[in-house]
């Protein structure tokens, strides 16, 4: 918990205040029996109305004071409470954009998502508990006993009788439940994957009428969530009843012999009356346990699960895009380039290799065409180029300088990319547009679109590019989600495009107009794609097959020298014939 919790250092003077303040009311909690033992022994035993004035006066202004600090107590705890949680959630949530894509892939998302929400909650709520009660509690129980022993150590023995039995139980009880909360938090991690995946993949829900299935895949979960906390919260109420047997057999024992010692003369009444109080004060406090006990075995499993992303080492963290960027040197001719050089590529923690000795060169302002099968590996080597991934084994240039030797941000601000699938975030038009360029004049957006052949289709909202965007563009259709994508990255004016299968869902002129329109674009293009029509409008085409370089050439050079992509060419032309 240590690595979690330095984060409450920036605001350590307001915790310091609000421990003072919750010491102040513990002492006049421990204070007040004192005074209630001086009122009975030396005013309503003698008849001394005075006394019992001035002493219930003292404990009146006492309370008073114990109601401002608590309450005082209470506004510095939240404080520090919340000001932590914000931090820590912004610590996670940097630390996770910090990620190489390796790394990123070892986390599932949804159990991201709970230590980024549920798992922060946990121990922000332990902390302002803790500046509030949680060490109150296990404190007023201890210094009672030690208040009572000074009144009279012979009677207050017997509250000492059950002191090891309680320690060694909650001791137990502690690291029962560590480990029982850490298998409830992983069970809410696989609800909220399958809320996730349910979520993402409603239309295909409602389409194959899966409703009925997911309910019962989702109850499944929720089930096991709901069997795991049971589990966990009935071991943990054991420790109220065990706690309030031991310390009730203790409080009968005071009575018995403390009334035994008041008859013999050996003791006051107020002592007794005083003791009784501690030992209240005491079983009071113990009834907390178990609500604290919870408390922190909460705490504990979500703070590891939270430090797991806090200290992930420099090994899985991307280079921090303020890092000091290194001045280039690349000729003009090179601006723009990418070599592969004998690159493979093995995902983490897999044996297959997923590219083998890929070998190839784009020169500035070429396009190049990418096909293959499902699985050749197309998309993997496109990842490869903004260093997503870093090769296996061989290298990746760009600009004639290897990838590992640029910084990140220098790398990417030279790429647009857009990803095989077509993202859009909650907002505008204009605001997703500009999400490729912070800074991007109307001018700029608009031009984007209208090389993207997104424009005219904008202009005919109501709202024009102020129109909003729904969750990831569900008001959108397929192809004017791509073209809005593409608009994203061509307004950066990259020297390097990466389209990721990004005119799947766009009709034949819509795409011949695209490219038109990008034939001025000063920019090497790697474009993935399964057409042969558009294939054959680039410089050159790459052909993957199992991850491995099946052809390179031009259109005229493949139709000659390579069997598998005249069985490409020849099955779109039939289907073509088809359609006709």
């Amino acid at each position: 918990m240590k690595t979690v919790f330095s984060y409450v250092k920036p605001y350590w003077l307001s915790a310091l205040i609000a421990f003072i303040l919750m010491l102040i009311e513990l002492m006049i909690e421990l204070v007040q029996p004192l005074i209630i033992a001086k009122i009975i022994d030396e005013g309503i035993v003698v008849n001394d109305f005075s006394s019992i004035q001035f002493w219930g006066i003292v404990l009146v202004i006492l309370a008073i004071v114990a109601l401002l600090s608590g309450i005082i107590n209470s506004y510095f705890a939240a404080h520090v409470a919340h000001s932590f949680g914000f931090d820590l959630r912004n610590a996670l949530f940097s630390r996770i954009q910090a990620f190489t894509m390796a790394t990123y892939l070892k986390f599932p998302t949804s159990g991201l998502i709970t230590r980024l929400t549920n798992d922060v909650t946990q121990v922000q709520n332990v902390l302002f508990m803790s500046l509030r009660i949680l060490v109150r509690a296990p404190l007023a129980a201890f210094l009672s006993l030690v208040m009572a022993f000074i009144i009279n150590p012979k009677i207050a023995l017997f509250l000492f009788i059950g002191a090891p039995i309680v320690v060694g139980f909650l001791y137990f009880m502690v690291k029962k439940g560590i480990t029982y909360f850490a298998q409830v938090q992983w069970r809410l991690d696989r609800v909220n994957r399958v809320l996730q995946e349910c979520l993402q993949a409603i239309r295909l829900v409602k389409a194959y009428m899966r409703n009925q299935y997911e309910s019962s895949r989702f109850q499944q979960v929720a089930d096991s969530l709901r069997l795991d906390t049971t589990k966990a919260l009935r071991i943990m109420e054991l420790i109220m009843p065990v706690l309030l047997l031991i310390m009730n057999v203790s409080l009968l024992a005071v009575i018995w012999f403390g009334s035994n010692e008041v008859h013999a003369g050996n003791a006051q009444v107020g002592e007794l009356v005083a003791i009784i109080n501690y030992s209240m004060r005491v079983t009071g406090n113990f009834t907390m346990f178990a609500f604290i006990i919870i408390a922190i075995a909460r705490a504990k499993a979500s703070s590891d699960r939270m430090k797991e992303v806090l200290i992930v080492d420099e090994g899985g963290l991307e280079e921090q895009s303020d890092k000091k960027e290194t001045k280039i040197n690349s000729s003009i001719n090179e601006i723009g380039t990418v070599r592969f050089e004998n690159v493979s590529f093995t995902y983490p923690n897999s044996e297959l290799q997923v590219l083998s000795n890929i070998s190839f060169e784009v020169k500035r302002g070429e396009k190049l065409a990418i096909m293959g099968e499902t699985g050749a590996g197309k998309t993997t080597l496109l990842n490869l180029i903004p260093r997503f991934y870093e090769p296996s084994i061989g290298n990746v240039f760009v600009n004639g300088r290897n990838i590992i030797d640029w910084s990140m941000g220098e790398l990417r601000a030279m790429i647009g990319f857009v990803p095989q699938k077509s993202l859009l975030f909650t907002g505008s038009i204009s605001e997703n547009l500009k999400w490729g360029k912070q800074d991007a004049l109307v001018s700029e957006v608009r031009i984007s679109a209208e090389q993207a052949q997104i424009h005219e289709t904008v202009e005919t909202f109501p709202n024009k590019y102020e129109t909003r965007v729904g969750q990831k563009g569900v008001n959108l259709s397929g192809g004017q989600k791509q073209r809005l994508s593409i608009a994203r990255a061509l307004i950066r004016k990259s020297r390097i495009l990466v389209l990721d299968d990004s005119t799947s869902a766009l009709d034949i002129k819509t795409e011949g107009a695209l490219w038109e329109a990008l034939e001025d674009e000063n920019a090497t293009m790697f474009v993935v794609t399964q057409k042969v029509r558009t294939a054959r409008s680039m410089d050159k085409i790459l052909l993957l097959h199992e991850g491995k370089v099946e052809a390179y050439g031009t259109h005229d050079e493949l139709i000659q020298i390579s069997t598998r992509y005249q069985q490409i060419v020849e099955s779109q032309e039939e289907q073509v014939g088809e359609e006709g």
